[in-house]
């Protein structure tokens, strides 16, 4: 890490919140629609997709004191939208965060998104996808969920200059 930039490998989707406005938000890694990238070994057997940790995507990306990272698996963002998750991260002291506060927030994301994954008349981000690709398809997506919320502090020391 050096005092501005952090660089990552993650194998899951991820979203950056500054203050009230996502400022980073990773692409879904999928071979085509409803299927996502997977660490698996397949031992060459024919019509088994194959994911290494390689094949993820990496990036670097600036960050700030204050600014909070989800990371969490396709079940949270198949049922909440950016804003719903935004929303319920505002319990966060961005400057003061407590683990307490992180675990509270992090549980509340993971119990929503399975509520939402059960409702049969919710229009899912799922859902809303699954239209696009022609596909009648209503109500969330019964899916793990796995949640990580991370809130970035001051841990450079001042330079003297």
């Amino acid at each position: 890490l050096s005092k501005n930039v952090a660089k990552a490998v993650v194998s899951t989707q991820s979203t950056g919140v500054r203050g009230d406005v996502v400022v980073y938000q990773s692409q879904e890694q999928q071979h085509y629609f409803n299927t996502p990238y997977q660490l698996s070994i397949s031992n060459d057997r024919l019509g088994v997709i194959q994911d290494r940790p390689s094949d993820a995507d990496t990036t670097t990306i600036s960050i700030q004191k204050g600014d909070l990272i989800v990371m969490a698996t396709d079940g949270l963002f198949d049922n909440m939208f950016q804003q719903q998750i935004v929303e319920r991260l505002k319990i966060i002291d961005r400057y003061a965060p407590t683990y307490e506060t992180l675990k509270q927030a992090a549980d509340k994301l993971a119990a929503d998104a399975r509520n939402l994954a059960m409702d049969e008349d919710y229009m899912s981000p799922f859902a809303m996808k699954a239209q696009h690709y022609g596909l009648n398809f209503r109500g969330g997506k019964l899916d793990d969920i796995t949640v990580l919320l991370a809130s970035v502090v001051n841990c450079w020391e001042e330079e003297d200059t």
